[in-house]
């Protein structure tokens, strides 16, 4: 792990040096802001620490420069500095700091703040992992096109919605949120287990092909609780887990593997159920032709309490003209 300290002040820059060096990192130094620009675009560091007031370039500067050509590769930036006005911290925020350090810096305070960064970029990580794993689903179904990034976007926006009623389940919060956009991308993951013969196939299924179909939803959890049996604690996976297995169970108890009805289904999967299904209706498939929005918004309307759960149907109701855009600009 790389850490940048940048700093004009070279009794301030070794300090930070060592405090960082003993807490078991690989320390990289800049006397100004051009060489920790310089450094950076060369070493990529993963974490910046950085002076405010420097020469050729300030730490402001660097900051705005970093998050301007970082691209998917996310650094951490703490600004280290004595200016601790509010309205200075506001103008770091707004450059793309991530977080202070008002000098002197002590130890354990260097030490929990690095860690706060390494955990932030841990789960930029795992998150960009989940969508490669996803992706893996497209490239074996062609016809899907940027199916995942809609539901993801859809899901969200349900969710979204939700949550601001004041009579939300307590399970929507914002990690609720954060956690369906995240791994609602995961829930045809299990299609990578079914036979080309089948999954390719331009007509009608008979049943038993239907029924090999239906596997997928078992194949994709499966697939999950091994990831998270490796892991000693609950993790985002969980949801994704929930989501892979039920999101074709319907309201009525209809639907597959485990013909679970009402509010059993988990509320994830009900959600991602309801973006599934306008997905699959408004895009045209070598099977069937395109739905007009305006045909799946009342279709989805007349299996509130048959496929799909009322209470997320009422929240898409309230906002499908969203969905409109997001399928027009994600078009196929």
């Amino acid at each position: 792990m790389k850490i940048l300290v940048a700093d004009d002040e070279a009794i301030n820059r070794k300090l930070l040096e060592l405090e960082v060096k003993e807490l078991g990192y690989k320390v990289l130094t800049a006397k100004d802001g051009y060489e920790a620009k310089q450094i950076w675009e060369n070493e990529r560091p993963s974490i910046v620490l950085t002076d405010w007031n420097m020469p050729n370039m300030n730490g402001i500067d660097l900051v705005k420069h970093i998050r301007n050509n970082e691209g998917n590769d996310y650094t951490y930036i703490i600004m280290v500095t004595a200016m601790a006005r509010e309205d200075d911290l506001i103008v770091g925020f707004e450059a793309g700091v991530d977080d202070y350090l008002i000098k002197p810096v002590g130890k354990h305070e260097l030490y929990w703040r690095l860690k706060a960064g390494l955990r932030l970029i841990s789960n930029n990580d795992k998150d960009m992992l989940i969508f490669a794993l996803a992706k893996l689903t497209e490239i074996r179904d062609e016809d899907t096109g940027n199916h995942i990034e809609r539901i993801r976007l859809y899901s969200k926006l349900i969710a979204e919605e939700l949550y601001k009623r004041g009579e939300r389940p307590l399970e929507i919060n914002q990690k609720f949120i954060d956690d369906i956009y995240i791994t609602s991308v995961l829930h045809d993951i299990g299609k990578v287990g079914i036979p080309d013969n089948v999954l390719f196939k331009p007509d009608k299924l008979n049943s038993e092909e239907y029924n090999i179909i239906k596997n997928h939803t078992l194949i994709g959890y499966k697939t999950i609780e091994s990831l998270i049996s490796k892991s000693q604690r609950k993790t985002t996976l969980s949801m994704a887990g929930e989501i892979a297995r039920s999101h074709h169970e319907n309201w009525d108890g209809s639907g597959y593997p485990d013909g679970l009805n009402g509010e059993d289904i988990p509320l994830s999967a009900r959600i991602v159920a309801l973006a599934d299904f306008y997905d699959a209706l408004v895009s045209k498939r070598v099977y069937k032709e395109s739905w007009t929005h305006d045909d799946v918004v009342k279709e989805i309307f007349r299996q509130s309490g048959k496929k799909l759960d009322p209470y997320v149907v009422s929240g898409f109701l309230s906002i499908e003209s969203e969905f409109q855009k997001i399928s027009s600009a994600l078009a196929e």
